[in-house]
């Protein structure tokens, strides 16, 4: 029992040491950089038949460019459910280039796009999408979780973002029919991710400390706070001061706070949902700001981390801002 049980150990190990911890390279050079920049949307994914995307998507996708040049954006967190509404079936789909190719045209968003599978993903093959890493020059999704590392030009601080598969974790839903999640599909996967969790948030040094998944924790909106989250990860979150969370999931904007945390919610790159029957299912005072009014048509996050903070501010895609916050460097015990 005992050599079976350190047999499974070291299987569980050798899987976590398949995630490296490099720093990437962003190739920040400007002595004059002090900050790292970064766009996060999340639920972009178009339409399976022509035209292959909405309009949110495509006016959300224009100011996207237009933050990204006036503000910055050294790459872009891409939430999940990148391609409605099963999926893709293999690695020459064209939904590669009638929903994401032609669609993000503009140079300033020629940059790395680090990737997470949503459920609706999970219904077609995230392997492919995987694998069009090898195919795409700024298409990052090398597994289904990792961790990317980042050094803060010119500050001696680092940043941190842990990128989750949350379907793998917590199982798929059938967004119709409003289902949570109920178990995952494979349990051995879902321990392994978990694990691999545990390890890299206690190992982490980093200044400033953010996880990425498609569910949320917390939402107010339709799908609502994500149970098996709320058991298995919020707690993480907070032992280990991260500093924010990040996810899609519902179609809209939010920032919530709670313990410590911030929660946004950024799943407005494709639909629009001004959903609000969760509203009391959430933390009481934990809810910052919401919207999903058509009439934004679609929004996402520009991030800024600098030496002591991280900016967080919520455009929507007709050309303003509708919320800002700032949240410190982490604090170590």
């Amino acid at each position: 029992m005992a050599f079976a049980l350190l047999i499974l150990l070291a299987a569980v190990v050798g899987e976590t040491l398949c995630y490296p911890a490099a720093f990437e390279d962003l190739g920040l050079n400007d002595r004059n950089r002090t900050s790292i920049k970064f766009l996060a949307v999340g639920d972009w994914g178009g339409l399976p038949s022509p035209p292959y995307v909405t309009t949110v998507q495509t006016t959300t996708a224009q100011e996207m460019s237009n933050v990204a040049q006036q503000f910055g954006a050294d790459f872009i967190l891409a939430l999940g459910d990148n391609f409605y509404f099963t999926g893709v079936k293999s690695v020459d789909s064209p939904r590669f280039k009638d929903t994401y190719e032609d669609v993000y045209t503009s140079k300033y968003l020629k940059v790395p796009w680090y990737v997470v599978a949503g459920n609706h993903d999970h219904a077609g093959n995230v392997k492919a999408q995987i694998e069009y890493s090898q195919k795409s020059d700024r298409w990052k999704f090398p597994s289904y979780y990792y961790e990317l590392n980042f050094r803060i030009p010119n500050t001696g601080k680092t940043l941190t973002i842990i990128m989750l598969d949350t379907v793998m974790l917590c199982g798929n839903s059938d967004d119709f029919a409003d289902e949570q999640p109920r178990e995952p599909l494979n349990g051995v996967d879902a321990n392994r991710q978990l694990v691999w969790l545990k390890d890299r948030l206690a190992q982490s040094k980093a200044d400033f400390l953010l996880v990425a998944g498609h569910y949320p924790v917390w939402s107010v909106s339709k799908h609502g706070p994500t149970k098996c989250l709320v058991r298995k990860l919020r707690p993480l979150l907070i032992k280990h001061n991260v500093t924010a969370y990040l996810c899609g999931h519902d179609h809209n904007l939010q920032y919530l706070e709670e313990s410590g945390v911030g929660y946004v919610v950024s799943g407005a790159g494709n639909f629009l949902d001004p959903d609000v029957h969760h509203w009391k299912k959430v933390p009481k005072g934990s809810l910052k700001f919401f919207t999903g009014q058509l009439s934004t048509q679609g929004g996402f996050v520009h991030a800024e981390v600098t030496d002591s903070k991280l900016i967080l501010t919520i455009f929507q895609s007709k050309g303003s801002t509708l919320y800002r916050t700032v949240l410190s460097q982490r604090e170590f015990k």
